[in-house]
C-alpha cells in the first residue's frame, strides 16, 4: 500500500495501542490527524511525529463533538477507531455508570466516528476504515460485562460493513488484539498470557493493514482459544471459561 500524501484520521491515539499505530502510519508517509479527550497527550503525540501530524480534541459520546471533528479535518483517506475503555466487571458486582461508558466510547463511538466520515468515501468510491475490536468479542467471558459486548458489537459492526462494502472502492478491516500493556490491563488482577508491548502490537496492527485481509486476530497462538470456542458447545464452554 502507498502509504504517502494519504491523510488518516486515528481515534483514540493519545496513548497506548494508538499512540505506536500513529506513529507507524506517520512513518510510512501518511499525514495523521490524532483525536482523543486529552488535548496535553495529543500535543505531545504531534510534537513527537512532528509535521506529518495534527490533532483535533474529541469527546466519542457526543455526536455533535464527533460531527464537529470530522467536519473540521475535511478530507481523509482513513479513519481508524481505537479509542477503548475497560473496567472488569462481574455480572454479581455490576456498576451501570462503567458498563453504559463501555458501550458509549468502545461500541457506540466506533459508530458515531465511522457515521461522520463514511458519507464521503462511498460517494467517491474510495476509502479505509479499519476497528479494533478484541479477543474478548469472540464469546461472552466471565468478569467481562459491558466490554466483551462493546467489542462484539464493534466486531459485528465491521462484518456488517464489509459484507455491504466488499466489491467497493472502500475498504473495511477490523483488528482483534488481545492483552496489550496499557493502563487498561493494569486493572486486571489474573494472570495475561502473551501480553504485548504497545509497540509491538502497533507493528502487527499496521502490518495488517497495509494488507488486503478483513480481520487479523492476534497474538495467533493465543486467538486460536478464542476462535476455536465459538464452536465448543454452551455445555463445554461455561464448564471451562464459566465461574468455578
Amino acid at each position: 500500500m502507498n502509504w504517502t500524501g494519504k491523510t488518516y484520521w486515528l481515534v483514540g491515539a493519545s496513548e497506548g495501542l494508538g499512540r505506536e499505530v500513529a506513529k507507524k502510519i506517520a512513518a510510512a508517509g501518511a499525514k495523521v490527524v490524532v483525536s482523543a479527550r486529552s488535548e496535553d497527550r495529543l500535543k505531545s503525540l504531534v510534537e513527537e511525529i512532528g509535521e506529518n501530524a495534527s490533532y483535533v480534541t474529541v469527546d466519542v459520546t457526543d455526536s455533535a463533538a464527533v460531527d464537529a471533528a470530522a467536519k473540521q479535518i475535511g478530507h481523509i483517506d482513513g479513519v481508524v477507531y481505537l479509542a477503548g475503555v475497560y473496567w472488569p466487571m462481574k455480572a454479581s458486582e455490576w456498576d451501570n455508570e462503567k458498563a453504559n461508558l463501555m458501550a458509549e466510547i468502545n461500541y457506540l463511538g466506533g459508530s458515531r466516528v465511522v457515521g461522520s466520515v463514511i458519507g464521503p468515501m462511498v460517494d467517491r468510491d474510495a476509502g479505509h476504515i479499519v476497528l479494533t475490536g478484541s479477543l474478548s468479542g469472540f464469546r461472552g467471558l466471565p468478569g467481562a460485562i459491558g466490554y466483551s459486548a462493546s467489542k462484539a458489537g464493534l466486531m459485528a459492526l465491521a462484518e456488517s460493513m464489509q459484507a455491504d462494502l466488499r466489491k467497493t472502492g472502500v475498504r473495511v478491516q477490523v483488528i482483534n488484539p488481545g492483552f496489550i500493556k496499557t493502563r487498561l490491563t493494569e486493572k486486571n488482577d489474573f494472570e495475561m498470557p502473551f501480553i504485548m508491548e504497545p509497540e509491538d502490537a502497533a507493528q502487527v496492527f499496521f502490518d495488517h493493514m497495509d494488507s488486503g485481509g478483513f480481520k487479523r486476530s492476534f497474538p495467533t497462538v493465543f486467538s486460536w482459544v478464542f476462535r476455536l470456542s465459538q464452536f465448543m458447545p454452551d455445555w463445554m464452554y461455561y464448564r471451562l471459561f464459566g465461574a468455578k
